[in-house]
């Protein structure tokens, strides 16, 4: 707030507060001429009388002893413009308290899963139970509350993982967050391959994963430009890179669609995807809880378990 509006908000207080107390002054006393509180002259049927009697006087002291109230309140918390209180009381502060609180709870709560491994804790009923809650509250949002995803959001059920499926990738995601960038190619590849270059990759592309091409001189051209551009993230042999986040071409899956349609927009004007870190949100525990649900999800946990390396 400007300097300006603090001292309107100031003088604005002080003069309501100087008003109503003159008002209740000058309403509250009696002056010579006045007529009795019974002798109003207001009478009807004869028999009903309207009073103007004063307020009890401790009905008046009361009213003084507010305005005394409200003026040691806003000295002593911030209610004039800039003014900060004598209190030093912020609500941000009060937050903080109130926060801390909260989180002592948690923590003891939480405390039997410290550090406990992701696949034990993915064994524990009371665990997952946590995770799933903790799920809904914090990751429903972009996964669903079945964890199946939507376009552009990864399904956490299947067996498919872009960064890694193995205990220690799935809690890194969790508490770091992840990235994942596919660049613009539509100018490039058309300037290798010509207008229908983005359609000849999307076409190899999808062939990768085992569709039949319907135009085979679009596939083999989109081979060629494919392993020109493509293979330095997503490998010859199409099967990603999950220390870049790049996705296995070959397994049918595409977060964002796997039509012509879709993957022809991938590869045109690329994507950016943001997985939140929420190691400051959750913590490590509850990160770690969580992570545990999203492990237990999917329906290739025994093979991982066998063998992280394969996701």
């Amino acid at each position: 707030m400007s300097t300006g509006w603090s001292i309107y908000v100031i003088a604005l207080v002080v003069l309501n507060l100087l008003g109503l107390w003159g008002l209740l002054a000058w309403t509250s006393r009696r002056r010579p001429g006045d007529p009795k509180p019974d002798e109003t002259s207001h009478v009807w049927d004869g028999d009903i009388t309207e009073y103007n009697k004063p307020l009890p006087r401790w009905w008046i002291i009361g009213f003084y002893l507010t305005m005394v109230y409200s003026v040691a309140y806003l000295l002593w918390y911030p209610g004039l413009g800039n003014f900060k209180g004598f209190g030093n009381w912020t609500s941000a502060a009060e937050h903080d308290a109130d926060k801390a609180k909260q989180d002592a709870v948690l923590a003891e709560t939480f405390r039997p899963y410290d550090g406990r491994p992701i696949s034990e804790l993915a064994g524990d009923p009371r665990a997952v139970e946590l995770g799933r809650a903790i799920f809904a509250n914090t990751c429903a949002t972009c996964h669903g509350s079945s964890a199946q995803g939507a376009v552009g959001y990864p399904n956490l059920t299947d067996d498919i993982w872009h960064w890694g499926g193995s205990e220690e990738q799935v809690l890194q995601t969790v508490l770091d967050g992840r990235e994942g960038v596919m660049p613009e190619w539509g100018t490039v590849l058309t300037g290798m391959g010509g207008e229908n270059a983005v359609l000849s990759v999307a076409t190899y592309v999808r062939s990768l994963a085992g569709e039949v091409p319907e135009n085979d001189f679009f596939a083999a051209q989109g081979k060629g430009l494919y392993e020109g551009v493509c293979v330095a993230c997503h490998g010859i042999d199409g099967k990603g890179n999950q220390d870049l986040g790049a996705p296995d071409l070959t397994d049918g899956y595409a977060m964002y669609g796997n039509s012509v349609e879709s993957i022809m927009e991938t590869i045109r004007n690329g994507r950016h995807g943001v997985m939140p870190a929420h190691r400051d949100l959750l913590g490590e525990t509850r990160s770690r809880l969580v992570a545990s649900y999203v492990w237990s999800l999917s329906s290739n946990t025994a093979g991982r378990e066998q063998s992280p390396e394969a996701q």
